[in-house]
């Protein structure tokens, strides 16, 4: 309490002179900068002090004894610190940090990253615990805290043991999944919905938030209630063709991506799986339910086993990061649209390629297969929706748009497509003929659901508004803002 009154002295003492109405009196005096500069010196004694007492009697203590785990203890550390300037992207040094056998690796300098029992000779514990600004890491950041190198330091001097499965594993693999932090209670600005779906029944619709998901009454555009524990940003929200569960792509852009399975109806977490360094954008259950593929930025489709979350299969071929992916009827094809503007098809037994679509010469966004099975429907930043066969990826038809396409959805006996043209359109899906376009978004609709029991789609936008139509009249039956806390303009809520 004492600092805190002396800071306050200060304060009040230095404000009263520099915002004196007298111009003669406005430069601070001599003899009262003098007492403020004493005083303020004084603040600064108790400060460092009260803060050595707190961490000599409240620091935790990590005693000899204590076993320091690398994926616990140490992997988060290099996540959270290190690896923005010497992961997979970036490798200042020629050091990575992205996996423990890169970890233990030396850089460019030849000195061994970590030497098993040695202090002296382990750069990285050097670098951290440099006094020099222009060497110490992270570099241009706060020296790490004495509780996180006295975790380096027992963890050499205990031999810079792995306690992973696979040393070569990517490091955000082996770190326990985190528990993200709260979502705001409500929100100061909107956030751009970029997925939506539809509860089982109809009678709620889950949007993706800020580390949450919240969940609506499409009826009233009513709050229901909220699940939490989710990434930072939700790309992709699936539903399994049981609605027990639901899949979440979620993530914090160029940091962690992982699969979140939860209760859709409870908010229960059931599983985390296939973390990876950057955001996962999609994810489809497989027709049968017991896959998921999921769509990567790092040009792969990754195929998992639901029960478990086990990987079964990763399929490679893009440059660039992977839009969408959908599955056929049957599930035994995946198709991937990617950005490094192709498509393809590929065996979602064995990854084998079966055929490369490039006649978007764009960007591509949205793929769904054609219920019928011999081709497929894709999207992208040409502002156009192909349609081409799978034998020969020749193009049999296209619909234009006045701006980029981003999701496409086939749901029963209907094609959607959401557009920067502020459009959403609703297609007969054997024939692509346009039965309605509906209009009503102020800014990009990103995402589209539909549930076909009660007839209604909904649609997210850049803005953060969700619009509901009947299909059955093209209609809006209610508008609202999904963030908590913003009113329907994206003001403040009552």
């Amino acid at each position: 309490m004492k600092q805190d009154t002396l800071l306050t002295v200060t304060s009040i003492i230095l404000h009263a002179a520099r915002t004196d109405t007298n111009p003669k009196r406005q430069r601070v005096p001599q003899n009262v900068s003098s007492l403020a500069l004493r005083v303020s010196m004084k603040c600064a004694i108790l400060v460092r002090l009260h803060y050595i007492a707190a961490v000599v009697f409240f620091a935790p203590v990590l005693r000899a004894e204590d076993t320091v785990s690398f994926r616990q203890d140490i992997a988060p550390i290099l996540m959270n610190k290190c690896i923005a300037c010497h992961g997979p992207k970036k490798a200042e040094g020629g050091y990575r940090v992205d996996s423990f056998e890169r970890a233990v690796k030396d850089g460019e300098s030849g000195s061994a990253a970590f030497e098993a029992g040695s202090l002296e000779r382990s750069e990285v514990f050097r670098r951290i615990t440099s006094d020099d600004i222009d060497e110490r890491m992270p570099l241009k950041q706060d020296a790490l805290s004495d509780e996180k190198i006295a975790l380096f330091k027992h963890w050499i001097e205990q031999g810079a043991r792995f306690d992973g499965e696979d040393p070569k594993a990517e490091l955000v693999s082996i770190i326990p999944p985190p528990t993200h932090p709260p979502a705001p209670v409500t929100y100061r600005f909107t956030v751009p919905i970029t997925a939506l779906v539809f509860s089982s029944d109809g009678k709620s619709l889950i949007a993706g938030g800020y580390h949450e998901l919240t969940v609506w009454n499409p009826e009233n555009g009513k709050l229901l209630r909220r699940i939490s524990n989710v990434g930072q940003r939700t790309y992709a929200l699936a539903l399994s063709p049981d609605g027990n569960t639901l899949a979440v792509a979620c993530g914090e852009p160029g940091r962690l991506g992982e699969m979140r399975l939860f209760d859709p109806e409870n908010g229960e977490l059931l599983r985390v799986f296939g973390s990876s360094s950057d955001v996962m954008l999609d994810a489809v259950f497989s027709p049968q339910g017991d896959r998921l593929a999921v769509a990567t930025t790092h040009g792969t489709v990754r195929i998992f086993e639901v029960a478990t979350g086990k990987q079964q299969l990763t399929i490679t071929g893009h440059s660039d990061w992977i839009m969408a992916v959908a599955w056929n009827g049957d599930g035994s094809n995946i198709a991937s649209a990617s950005r490094d503007k192709t498509v393809k098809v590929s065996d979602a037994e064995t990854g084998k390629l079966l055929v490369t679509y490039a006649g978007h010469g764009r960007p591509v966004n949205g793929v769904v297969f054609h219920p019928e099975g011999g081709q497929v429907f894709s999207s992208g930043a040409d502002n156009k929706v192909h349609r081409w066969q799978i034998a020969d990826a020749k193009k049999t038809a296209e619909i234009r748009f006045g701006g980029e396409l981003f999701k496409l959805l086939i749901a029963g006996e209907f094609l959607f497509a959401v557009s920067a043209d502020k459009t959403v359109r609703q297609f007969e899906v054997k024939t692509h003929k346009q039965l309605r376009s509906l209009t009503g978004h102020k800014d990009w609709p990103l995402s589209v659901a539909y549930h076909a029991g009660t007839r209604r789609l909904a649609s997210g936008g850049f803005d953060g508004e969700v619009l509901v139509w009947n299909v059955e009249d093209g209609k809006p039956a209610v508008t609202f803002i999904a963030a908590p806390g913003q009113s329907a303009r994206g003001q403040p809520g009552v």
